[in-house]
C-alpha cells in the first residue's frame, strides 16, 4: 500500500469499527472478538479482489509481535480488577484449582484424541499441541461478563486469568524440555521455575509500585508500560514465567492495603497513588482495546477459508468442543456448584490460542506435518459462538428479540446498579461494582 493516507484511514477505521463492535456485543452478548475476524476475513476478500494485498507482508510475525503485547496487556488489566479480600479466598482458591485441573485434564484428553487423528505423532508433541486448545482466552471472558452477578462474574474473571498464566507457562516448559525426560523431571523444573519467578517477581512489584507513587514527570504510564514490557521480555529469554511478574505487580498496585502493611505502610502514599492509579488503568483498559483489536483483525486476515470447507475438519473439531465442556462440567460440578451454570458454557478460545499455535509452527522437532489450522479456527468460533448464546439466555433473552434492539434502542434499565453495569461493561471496566456488591452483601 504505497499511500501513506489510505493506510491511516483503514487503521483508523478498522479502531472505530472496533468500538462499535463493543457496543453492539455489549447490547447482544455478540463476541467482538467474531465481528473482528469477521472483519479481518472480509478485509482480506476485498484486497484480493482489488489486487492490493501484499504477499510479502509476514502476518505470522505481525500477530507473535502484537499476541505477545496483548498477552501482557491483558494480564496487567485482569490483576488491576483483581481485589483481594478475605472473603474471596474460597472463590479463588476454587477458581485456581479449576483452571488448573481444566489444563490438565483437557491436555491429556485431547493428547489422546490428538494421538488417534494422527497416529504418526508421539504422544508428547500431541501433548505440546493440545495445550493451546486446553486454555481458555480472559481476553474474551473479561469483556464478556459484565452482566453476571458480582460472585460470578469475579469467579470468571480470576479463572480465565489463572487458565491464560498457568496454561502459557506450562506451554513455555513444555516446549523447552526434553520430550524423553521424565514426568517427574518436568514437573520438578516448573516448580522450582516458578519458585525462582515468585520471589522474584514479588521484589519488583515491590520496588516498582514504589517507583510509581515517586515518578513526578507527566509522562510517566507508558514508562511504567515498557519497563513491564522490557521485564516480560527479560524474563522469557531467562525461561522465566514473565507473566507471573505482571500479574504480581498488578495485585499489589491494586491492593496496597494488603501489601503494605506494618513497616511498609510508611513507604506507600495511597492518596497519592490513587488518582494515579485511576489514570493507569484507563490506559491499560484503552491498551489492551487497541492490541486485541489489530490482533483479531490480523488473525482474520492470515485465515484460509479453505480449511473450513474440510468436513473432516469440522467433525473432529465439535468432538474437541465436546472434550473441553465434558472436562469443565466435571469439575464445576465437583468443586464449584455454584457455579455451574452459565459458567459451563463461558469457555472461550481465542488469542492465545492463536498466539501458541503459531509457536509451535516455528518449532521444527515438535511438528505435526497434517495439523489442519481449521482445528483452531473451529473451537475458536464455535466456543464463542455458544458463550454468545448462553449469555443471552442467562439474561432471559430470545437471540432473535435482540437483533432489533441494536440500533438506537432505548435502555430498558431502570435502577442505578443496572445503569452502572450498562456503562461499565461498555467500558470493559468493572471495578465500579465492588462497592455496590459489598453494600449488598
Amino acid at each position: 500500500m504505497e499511500n501513506p493516507y489510505v493506510l491511516i484511514m483503514a487503521l483508523s477505521g478498522v479502531i472505530i469499527l472496533s468500538f462499535f463492535f463493543n457496543i453492539i456485543a455489549k447490547r447482544t452478548n455478540i463476541p467482538s472478538v467474531l465481528l473482528l475476524i469477521g472483519l479481518g476475513m472480509g478485509l482480506k476478500a476485498a484486497m484480493n479482489a482489488f489486487g492490493i494485498i501484499d504477499d510479502d507482508v509476514q502476518l505470522n510475525t505481525i500477530l507473535e509481535v502484537l499476541g505477545n503485547v496483548g498477552l501482557v496487556m491483558i494480564v496487567l488489566e485482569a490483576a488491576l480488577d483483581l481485589k483481594l479480600e478475605r472473603d474471596k479466598v474460597g472463590m479463588i482458591l476454587r477458581s485456581l484449582l479449576i483452571a488448573s485441573l481444566g489444563i490438565a485434564g483437557s491436555m491429556f484428553a485431547l493428547a489422546s484424541f490428538f494421538g488417534y487423528i494422527f497416529p504418526s505423532a508421539d504422544y508428547y508433541t500431541t501433548l505440546v499441541y493440545a495445550i493451546p486448545l486446553s486454555i481458555m482466552s480472559s481476553a474474551i471472558i473479561i469483556p464478556s461478563v459484565g452482566r453476571l452477578t458480582g460472585a460470578k462474574r469475579e469467579f470468571m474473571v480470576y479463572e480465565g486469568t489463572f487458565s491464560d498464566i498457568l496454561g502459557i507457562m506450562v506451554f513455555y516448559f513444555m516446549i523447552g524440555a526434553d520430550g524423553g525426560a521424565g514426568e517427574g523431571s518436568i514437573a520438578w523444573e516448573i516448580i522450582l521455575n516458578i519458585g525462582v519467578t515468585i520471589i522474584l517477581s514479588v521484589v519488583v512489584a515491590y520496588v516498582m509500585v514504589y517507583l510509581f507513587q515517586k515518578l513526578q514527570m507527566q509522562v510517566k504510564l507508558f514508562l511504567i508500560i515498557s519497563v513491564l514490557m522490557l521485564l516480560f521480555a527479560v524474563g522469557k529469554y531467562f525461561h522465566l514465567s514473565s507473566l507471573l511478574i505482571i500479574l504480581t505487580f498488578g495485585l499489589v498496585l491494586n491492593n496496597t492495603d494488603v501489601f503494605f502493611q506494618g513497616r511498609l505502610a510508611a513507604l506507600f502514599d495511597k492518596e497519592k497513588v490513587k488518582p494515579i492509579l485511576h489514570d493507569f488503568h484507563t490506559l491499560t483498559l484503552e491498551s489492551a482495546f487497541l492490541v486485541r483489536t489489530f490482533f483479531f483483525v490480523v488473525f482474520g486476515l492470515s485465515i484460509t477459508l479453505s480449511s473450513l470447507y474440510n468436513a473432516e475438519v469440522a467433525v473432529n473439531s465439535f468432538v474437541i468442543v465436546a472434550i473441553l465442556y465434558a472436562i469443565r462440567f466435571i469439575l464445576l460440578k465437583l468443586f464449584a456448584r455454584q457455579n455451574v451454570f452459565p459458567e459451563l458454557w463461558i469457555a472461550p478460545r481465542g488469542l492465545i490460542t492463536v498466539l501458541l499455535f503459531f509457536v509451535l509452527m516455528k518449532n521444527e522437532t515438535l511438528n505435526i506435518p497434517n495439523f489442519d489450522t481449521g482445528l483452531l479456527l473451529y473451537p475458536i468460533l464455535i466456543t464463542s459462538i455458544i458463550m454468545m448464546i448462553a449469555l443471552i439466555l442467562y439474561r432471559g433473552d430470545k437471540v432473535t428479540d435482540l437483533l432489533p434492539r441494536i440500533p438506537l434502542g432505548k435502555k430498558s434499565i431502570s435502577d442505578e446498579h443496572d445503569q452502572r453495569m450498562d456503562e461499565n461493561t461498555q467500558r470493559m471496566d468493572f471495578d465500579g461494582f465492588r462497592h455496590s456488591d459489598d453494600a449488598e452483601k
